[in-house]
């Protein structure tokens, strides 16, 4: 029996998912557990399997398509078999409706290509589907100027919105009637608005100046605001709007920790054969000064606020088009090498576009680091539904004053944004002077 395969929901926050590539084609059999759809999400791209046996009998979306959690984008069943209330059964009355059209131009088209000889086809009118002339006639499109794409020629509703988008000017309803006014010849007229439309400036602007305009549009890239940039934005904008943040500032003076790294570098090759970097001993130091400050390990969810009894430390990575956050669990009970495999690791995965669910489900406390570019400092938005994030600058030297002497010391930059709503500003306080102290002292993360 027929059964739909549905677009997976894979993490509570998830709504939508885009269709990468379909692995399998349709007509194709295919085995329980067998790769079937690649899928992106928000945080990941990973291939979904098939649930059951059969034949892939139909997709319901081609590969860039967006498409809702729990809602059918294919169909497996036995090859052959009647598809049609599967079909239908998920359908808005529109789809329907463009479905019905789409079958009955069909059935035409195949009725005059059996019927019709070519000599009679090029003795009758223009022939073209009903849809195709509603759409002509509603445009006042001459139909004898449209290329058919149909059986002998026959002109679809498709072939007369490709005649519109290329022929048609568009223009802004002021520069039309200024247009209209003053006997201006639109068709001369190079628009610079969006998509070469047509505004009140370019009916006064030279024509040199208005071939320069329309070089420098026709050179800008254009790509779809969608995916994981659309989520990452969807995203970054609800936590802002929801959650009054407030950032505090500290600087740090990390020469402790230089010094640490540098010996420490040696040690943590030669047992994990990788390499520890600041950012590893920054994780720790955080998960320990949580650990101090359990106030901050927080998040509101509806009218209760939750402490968490994990430290789960989500860590900002970089990735083409975007960013993930993967999640480092129980990272107070760790030490230094297992943080920094892990990290190296989830890092990896992350750039490569394998990383699982799992990797990114649990995490109550998010670190964002930019050291490794020129940043000084920034103000990080809270990523959701964690309660606050801790945002990371560059290390670099400077003259600092140390009991009236002046010394040169390696400084960095911490900035805490918290979620106001939950924490106040004297606790995220102590949590960034108990961070400072434990990164100026960094023998303390022994203790």
């Amino acid at each position: 029996m027929a059964e739909n395969v549905l677009m997976p929901k894979l993490g509570a926050q998830m709504e939508e998912g885009t269709i990468v590539s379909w692995l399998v084609q349709v007509g194709e059999a295919v085995e329980e557990g067998d790769p079937l759809v690649e899928v992106q999400t928000d945080k990941i791209t990973m291939e979904i399997e098939a649930e059951t046996e059969g034949t892939l009998l139909k997709t319901l979306y081609e590969a860039d398509s967006i498409v809702p959690v729990q809602t059918p984008i294919a169909i497996i069943g036995e090859e052959g078999e009647n598809i049609d209330d599967l079909e239908g059964s998920d359908s808005s009355s529109r789809e329907t409706e463009l479905k019905e059209i789409e079958k009955k131009e069909k059935k035409i088209d195949s009725v005059i290509e059996k019927e019709t000889s070519p000599n009679q086809a090029e003795e009758s009118k223009v022939r073209r589907t009903p849809a195709a002339r509603k759409l002509a006639e509603d445009t006042q499109i001459n139909l004898s100027e449209v290329q058919g794409s149909g059986p002998l020629g026959r002109i679809q509703k498709e072939d007369v919105q490709n005649y519109i988008n290329e022929h048609s000017k568009k223009v802004t309803p002021l520069a039309k009637k200024i247009a209209e006014d003053q006997n201006i010849n639109l068709e001369t007229i190079q628009g610079t608005g969006d998509r070469g439309k047509i505004q009140k400036k370019d009916l006064f602007l030279p024509q040199s100046s208005q071939s320069q305009e329309g070089q420098r549009n026709e050179e800008n890239k254009r790509v779809p605001f969608k995916g994981m940039r659309k989520v990452i934005a969807d995203r970054i904008s609800e936590s802002a709007s929801i959650s009054p943040h407030v950032t505090l500032n500290s600087e740090i003076d990390m020469t402790s920790v230089v010094r640490l790294r540098k010996q420490l570098l040696p040690v943590i090759e030669e047992e994990a054969g990788i390499r520890i970097s600041f950012n590893d001993i920054l994780m720790k130091a955080t998960a320990v000064g949580l650990k101090k400050n359990p106030g901050i390990n927080i998040q509101l969810e509806g009218n209760e606020i939750i402490y968490h009894s994990k430290i789960n430390l989500a860590m900002a990575v970089a990735v083409e088009d975007g960013l993930v956050v993967p999640v480092i669990k129980d990272v107070d009970q760790k030490g230094l090498a297992a943080i920094t495999r892990e990290t190296k690791i989830l890092g990896k995965k992350a750039r490569d576009g394998k990383l699982l669910h799992d990797d990114f489900a649990g995490s109550t406390f998010t670190v964002s680091n930019l050291g490794m570019y020129a940043v000084d400092g920034f103000t990080p938005i809270i990523n959701s539904p964690n309660a606050a994030i801790l945002g990371v600058g560059r290390i670099q030297k400077k003259p600092v004053v140390l009991e009236d002497d002046i010394s040169i010391r390696s400084m960095m930059s911490l900035s805490l944004s918290f979620d106001h709503r939950i924490i106040d500003g004297a606790p995220a306080a102590q949590f960034l002077t108990d961070l400072k102290d434990l990164l100026e002292n960094p023998y303390k993360l022994m203790v």
